[in-house]
């Protein structure tokens, strides 16, 4: 601590406006760690089993790890304010019962189907926030009961035999079609080019504005660590089937996501909320509706989590999206990711990373012929470790203030 400096109480609007301010510094220390817990994973599957590493099964593992991602990437923006949504798996699968119903028994456009989805999803999401924003139930027992809810109602859309075929082209190509090996590589490139140009946009603007900006050597090497995974993503899915059109799609909605919980004022009224909400609501940030909005975000991307699962699994049924452990994957995976369960501190990008650590542990654990059994343990012991962390961090912070 600096000397003749008193330290300035946690609680007060200007300590809230300091927090928001290193908001983007924190990212490279929650990014760290579960990468370095993906890599290990890989390795040690790399050893002990020859198919892991090969390009067929990064493929399948990306396949895999979508919906997951999906899910967890849109439950951190609630977990970033402090609440929690239990019901985002059964969100999904309404989402994608009525994908299902609308294409296959009703005929209606695949394209129509998807904004009506994705409409409902976001309607659902919005009920529920409005619910724990204004009428003031804990986000817990709201989504709680939206999860039995709209397990009932996904049940009700998809009629008596509670599933249904998904054949139609436009959404079963978003998992089977890939794109031309010339074609990934210059998506690839264009998005180093505009990572790259965003950082040196963003450190030019802190020096203009007298913030303490990165120098070269730590610039390089933000760039260089973004750009080895996406490069070496690219050849491997080349060498099998190209980049398959759903991890384009996938990763422009994640970076618009990541766009809005980081550079718009809605983003940083989100970290402000969870990290403390009397200060929040004292610097004149709208509480009430930035839990709603937060809400239905996360609703919107269930409903699109649902679209993936459809198009991945060729059908839509309860089982796959509200019998099974799609749920505990996807608030695990954020919470791996770094995201804290205490709010105000979390990352779009490591909840994904945390959803390819699940996925990869299920994927290796398949391919040493491990039970069923075996796999819900690992994960659990994986998620308690992740949980723990973030009580011990979180209590160091707490100390040191």
């Amino acid at each position: 601590m600096t000397k003749g400096r008193r330290p300035m109480p946690p609680d007060t609007p200007s300590a809230l406006k300091m927090r928001l301010q290193r908001i983007r510094e924190d990212n490279l220390g929650q990014f760290l760690p579960v990468m370095a817990s993906l890599m290990v994973i890989w390795i040690f599957f790399g050893i002990t089993e020859p198919a892991f590493l090969t390009a067929r099964n990064f493929h399948f593992l990306l396949m895999q790890s979508a919906v997951v991602a999906t899910l967890a990437a849109g439950v951190t923006v609630v977990l970033l304010i402090g609440d929690i949504d239990l019901s985002i798996a059964a969100v999904a699968g309404v989402g994608a019962a009525l994908l299902a119903t609308l294409i296959t028994n009703l005929g209606v456009s695949s394209w129509i189907a998807v904004i009506a989805a994705l409409a409902a999803g976001s309607l659902l999401g919005f009920a529920q926030g409005w619910v724990i924003a204004w009428v003031g139930i804990p986000s817990f027992v709201v989504t709680l009961a939206g999860l039995l809810g709209f397990q009932g109602l996904m049940l009700k859309i998809l009629g008596i035999h509670g599933a249904l075929n998904m054949r139609d082209p436009v959404i079963r190509g978003l998992t089977t079609v890939g794109l031309p090996s010339w074609l990934g590589w210059l998506i690839a490139g264009a998005i180093l080019l505009i990572v790259a140009g965003a950082l040196i946009h963003l450190n030019r603007r802190r020096r203009q504005r007298g913030l303490e900006r990165m120098e070269t050597a730590p610039l390089a090497a933000r760039i260089a660590l973004f750009s080895v995974p996406v490069i070496a993503a690219v050849a491997t899915l080349n060498a099998y089937r190209g980049v398959p059109v759903l991890v384009v799609v996938l990763g422009a909605v994640l970076a618009i996501l990541w766009w809005v919980t980081t550079g718009t004022p809605f983003g940083r009224h989100l970290f402000a909320l969870g990290g403390n909400p009397e200060s929040a609501r004292r610097v004149g940030i709208s509480v009430h509706r930035t839990r709603v909005a937060a809400f239905a975000i996360v609703g919107l991307m269930a409903a699109f989590g649902g679209i993936i699962g459809a198009s991945r699994y060729a059908s839509v049924s309860f089982n796959a999206f509200a019998g099974g452990p799609l749920l505990l994957e996807a608030i695990g995976a954020a919470v791996i990711g770094g995201t804290s369960l205490f709010g105000g501190r979390g990352s779009i990008w490591n909840a994904v990373l945390g959803a390819l650590v699940i996925g990869s542990l299920g994927n290796g654990l398949d391919l040493s012929g491990a039970s069923a059994a075996d796999k819900l343990m690992v994960s659990g012991a994986i998620l308690l470790l992740a949980v723990a962390f973030d009580a011990l961090t979180r209590g160091h912070r707490g100390a040191s203030r």
